[in-house]
């Protein structure tokens, strides 16, 4: 059953959630949180080159790869997983899976969303995951939309995770989460995308980075960290 503690992960391909949220997962499912991934790709084009440098491999043979990648990952991470199945390079939402996706937003009544930045010059599907979220956080809210009496729902805030070069995709963190109690289990979540080895070590600095810089913003001891903008405003009875 879904309570108020529940979080909502929307992302493009399976390594997206891993690098960039896979801190906020763990950590929010180890505090009791239900954290849901949706993933709209199985990352079969653009993720998955490795497979395809084999030869004689067929579509369905990588997705099936990416799948039992993903869903050990997000085991790891404490999390349930469902996939749309979308295809990747190019990603296309359709409206059965916008449709599918207003629905879990009002079955789950998330706490908080992750996705992507709204801008990445390299990888068109991260901002479409964005726009397709966003654009079922805003029907979800409609009360013309599946009407009901009993519908009871309130839009979540959305953090956007951190792209792979923030200052080429106009990505301004403004929340940093401390992530250290949970680390260890992000980084076997990275070592369950073996084929994906050459990040591992880049996204640890980027958590010690991040790490540095909330201990800095805190006047408070950490050492990984995972950066967010949050785009809509919080609103607050005062401000400290």
């Amino acid at each position: 059953m879904a309570t108020d503690k529940t979080g909502l992960v929307v992302t493009a391909h399976p390594g997206d959630f891993v690098w960039r949220a896979g801190g906020a997962i763990a950590l929010h499912a180890a505090r009791g949180y239900r954290m849901k991934i949706v993933c709209l790709s199985f990352g079969e084009r653009g993720e998955s080159q490795w497979a395809w440098k084999k030869g004689d491999v067929s579509l369905a043979e990588v997705k099936a790869q990416r799948r039992d990648e993903a869903e050990r990952a997000a085991a790891t991470l404490g999390a349930e997983i469902e996939f749309f199945d979308a295809g990747d390079y190019p990603l296309h939402p359709t409206p059965a899976m916008l449709d599918r996706l207003v629905d879990i937003y009002r079955d789950l009544k998330p706490a908080f969303v992750l996705t992507h930045s709204l801008e990445d010059p390299y990888n068109v599907d991260h901002p479409e995951a964005t726009r397709f979220a966003q654009e079922a956080r805003i029907i979800a809210q409609a009360a013309g939309h599946k009407p009901s009496p009993d519908l009871a729902y309130s839009a979540p805030p959305v953090f956007l995770f951190e792209p792979h070069q923030p200052e080429q995709c106009n990505y301004k963190p403004n929340v940093i989460l401390n992530i250290d109690e949970v680390w260890e289990i992000k980084r076997k979540a990275f070592e369950v995308l073996a084929a994906q080895k050459h990040l591992w070590e880049y996204y640890t600095r980027v958590a010690l980075n991040r790490g540095v810089q909330g201990g800095r913003n805190s006047g408070k001891a950490m050492t990984y960290g995972e950066a967010y903008q949050r785009i809509f405003p919080e609103i607050v009875e005062v401000l400290a």
